[in-house]
């Protein structure tokens, strides 16, 4: 259960929290300050996947001597992670 809430539920919090940026309407932050917005929280979404990827491949290294099955569980955050990036150049 603890993997899931780290790897899982806390990660996904970016991309939701992403969407209701992009999804306010203009009137309500304006169009500068809601693109600014979902840009930084796609930077860090992306710094965040970066550096679970990172995390992943050093476990997934070290797995092939002890069989770490953790490293999967860094590869799903990345995943989850890098859905506002996508996003972000698919609004652009």
């Amino acid at each position: 259960m603890k993997r899931i809430v780290y790897h899982i539920i806390l990660p996904a919090i970016i991309p939701v929290l992403f969407f209701v940026v992009a999804l306010t309407p203009v009137e309500v932050l304006g169009c500068f300050f809601r693109g600014l917005i979902a840009m930084l929280i796609a930077l860090i979404s992306g710094l965040a996947a970066l550096v679970a990827v990172i995390i992943g491949a050093k476990r997934e290294a070290k797995g092939r001597v002890r069989h770490d099955k953790n490293s999967i569980w860094w590869v799903i955050s990345t995943l989850i992670l890098v859905i506002p990036v996508i996003a972000m150049i698919i609004l652009a």
